[in-house]
């Protein structure tokens, strides 16, 4: 009796680091989309159950979630485009392909979307709980701004804002307030240089 319980104790055992060593091989089999290229504070990236910290010049995967905490910052190369993730902020990369787009879901937080002008187009949707933002290759601000729960801002090329079964066109300069999840975006309008300098700084250093 007692080597028939040994057996099974070694055999669940093996199973078990069957289970984990699965997960550990899912998770490293992701695409790797990019890279860290600045990190402040703690910021963590998870890929199905497996969770690490990011550190600058790390691979950033396909499918990864990235989280930063208070006082933290990441700055994230994905190809050409950059990802500025705020404080206290949330980042799904649903599926990113390098020159053609993909979709981004950011579930609490601001950022910063930044693709330089000159490079050819590419095709990103950024989910969110106040609506959806269309991108055709531009360089974007969104988040909690001022008195707005939730809002964009365009400082180069033109996205589409949609909420509330509303969809609003930006182009550079203008912005739009959300003031609740399933809202109508606001009218767009002209954002001042104050408040355009607040909502950067929100995200931080870029």
């Amino acid at each position: 009796m007692p080597q028939l319980r040994m057996r099974r104790r070694m055999v669940l055992g093996g199973l078990i680091m069957a289970v984990i060593g699965g997960r550990k091989a899912a998770a490293a089999s992701g695409t790797v989309v990019g890279k860290a290229e600045t990190i402040r504070g703690n910021v963590r990236r998870r890929q199905g159950d497996a969770e690490e910290r990011l550190a600058a010049g790390g691979a950033v995967l396909d499918r990864d979630y990235v989280k930063t905490s208070t006082n933290s910052f990441a700055d994230l190369a994905l190809s050409e485009t950059r990802i500025l993730l705020g404080p206290e902020t949330e980042l799904l990369i649903d599926s990113f392909i390098a020159g053609e787009g993909g979709t981004l879901e950011l579930g609490l937080g601001r950022m910063v979307f930044d693709r330089p002008q000159g490079l050819p187009k590419v095709d990103v949707v950024v989910r969110t709980a106040f609506g959806m933002i269309g991108v055709r290759g531009t360089k974007f601000f969104c988040g909690p701004s001022r008195a707005a729960a939730f809002a964009v801002f365009v400082e180069h090329g033109a996205v589409s804002v949609e909420g509330g079964g509303v969809t609003r066109m930006l182009s550079a300069g203008q912005g739009v307030d959300i003031g609740r999840p399933g809202a109508a975006p606001s009218e767009p309008t002209n954002w001042g240089q104050a408040r355009i300098r607040e909502a950067y700084a929100s995200v931080g250093p870029g």
